[in-house]
């Protein structure tokens, strides 16, 4: 048996931001209309992290599974949090056809979901971004939002002020300043990134400006990012209405919430359900990763591979 290889630095280099958060769109579409297979996501969980299990199948774009493992120490380490491999299936006779780096993907298809809900929930006029953590995930979401919103400032905050200071000065345009804390970056902001592995809140509804768009990636085994009265007052837009279970499977914030009162963001799309209905309205949009999202990714890497006769075969 024979497969392609394609390592961390060959997806990197394939994978295109502009090209993903396009392609994302009809995915979520699919989703929302049933048209997809994907299971509720299981995880080992231990002491120090879990390894979640994510197979999907999106028809005529991907069959693959992702395995992922979150331990939030590796920072200590030097080592990123987020580790990954995701492989691809033959649709066809289900042989396996493709191993890859699954850790950037990850990366990059969280920001690019986020993005794309940005482009659909925020505020035509929002100028002032804030992203709260200068990690892997705050790095990656200052470059997809970016390329859906004009923004004049975008306020980094972290628990590492040098982390802060690195990621503003990296901002395209000079337009990135270093909050002193998260209150300070939230505070007036129109669009809010909260991309940290923080255990208990890192915003506040009293914070949040009236119109603005909030959103929120992570997703610690010990507790939410945002606050309870931000989610139970912002209109909540999510990828799947899993998101209402239990962790891991769903979302700490969501738990127990009525899987009717909140918008898959593929209704959007589709016209289905409205997304902003003013602007005042808060929107919150709680992303907890979607197979859906891999499948869209890889399948666009496996096919630039191709296209450019990229990739290491290995034979099992």
């Amino acid at each position: 048996m024979e497969l392609l290889f394609l390592g961390r630095a060959e997806v990197e280099r394939l994978l295109d931001l502009d090209a993903l958060i396009a392609s994302l769109a009809d995915g979520f579409v699919a989703l929302s209309a049933g048209a997809v297979s994907v299971p509720p996501r299981v995880a080992a969980v231990g002491p120090s992290g879990f390894l979640a299990a994510m197979p999907g199948l999106v028809a005529g774009v991907a069959l693959e599974a992702k395995l992922v493992s979150v331990f939030a120490g590796n920072h200590a380490r030097g080592l990123p949090s987020h580790q990954a491999l995701i492989v691809v299936f033959s649709e066809a006779d289900g042989a396996p056809v493709a191993v890859m780096d699954g850790t950037h993907i990850t990366a990059m298809r969280t920001a690019a979901t986020s993005a794309l809900a940005v482009r659909v929930l925020a505020r035509e006029d929002a100028r002032v971004l804030a992203v709260l953590g200068a990690g892997v995930q705050g790095a990656a979401h200052v470059d997809a939002v970016m390329r859906v919103r004009a923004f004049d400032a975008v306020r980094v905050a972290s628990r590492d002020a040098g982390h802060a200071g690195a990621l503003a000065s990296r901002v395209v345009g000079g337009v990135g300043v270093v909050a002193a804390s998260f209150e300070e970056a939230v505070r007036g902001a129109d669009v809010v990134c909260c991309c940290t592995d923080a255990p208990s809140p890192v915003l506040r509804w009293e914070w949040v400006l009236p119109g603005a768009h909030v959103s929120s990636v992570g997703a610690s085994p010990q507790g939410p990012e945002l606050d309870a009265r931000t989610v139970e007052r912002g209109d909540v837009f999510v990828e799947s209405r899993v998101a209402c279970s239990p962790f891991p499977a769903g979302a700490h914030e969501l738990a127990g919430r009525a899987a009717d009162s909140v918008t898959e963001l593929g209704e959007v799309l589709s016209g289905a359900r409205p997304g902003r209905v003013s602007g005042d309205a808060v929107t919150v949009w709680k992303s907890m990763g979607h197979a859906v999202e891999d499948a869209v990714a890889a399948r666009l890497v496996l096919d630039a591979a191709r296209a450019a006769g990229v990739w290491t075969i290995v034979t099992l």
